[in-house]
């Protein structure tokens, strides 16, 4: 059954998009303890194929991500018709200059890493319905 099948009507999505295994995994736990369900992506060409295919209500992406990274990857997302509207958040430790720039880009929010569970829960709940 493929994941789309899996999401009930009603049931609220998150996609949470990180090269590293452990960290998506982590903060993918942290959201689905709260209730909320959770999909991951290991990068942005795989991001962009889950948030077009699920339509997640929001999205969690680092920035620094080989290949395409998360302003590349926030980009596609803004200029695709069914990702446009999704609510984008930078969960990531990259430079302090980048928090300008992720605003620019098209992020609804920026988060450092770390970042502790309730605050990341506080910043997905502003976006999601």
């Amino acid at each position: 059954m493929s994941s789309q099948a899996a999401r009930r009507a009603g049931d609220v999505l998150v996609l949470v998009v990180d090269d590293y295994k452990d960290t998506r995994e982590l903060y993918a736990e942290y959201i689905r303890m709260s209730g909320i369900a959770v999909e991951t992506a290991a990068d942005g060409f795989e991001g962009i194929e889950k948030a077009i295919l699920l339509r997640p209500d929001a999205i969690v992406m680092d920035l620094s991500m080989p290949q395409l990274d998360g302003f590349e990857t926030v980009r596609v997302l803004r200029g695709h018709e069914r990702t446009r509207q999704i609510p984008v958040l930078a969960l990531t430790g990259a430079m302090l200059d980048s928090e300008g720039r992720a605003h620019e880009e098209g992020f609804s929010a920026f988060l450092r890493k770390p970042c502790l569970p309730q605050y990341l829960l506080h910043e997905l709940r502003r976006f999601l319905p």
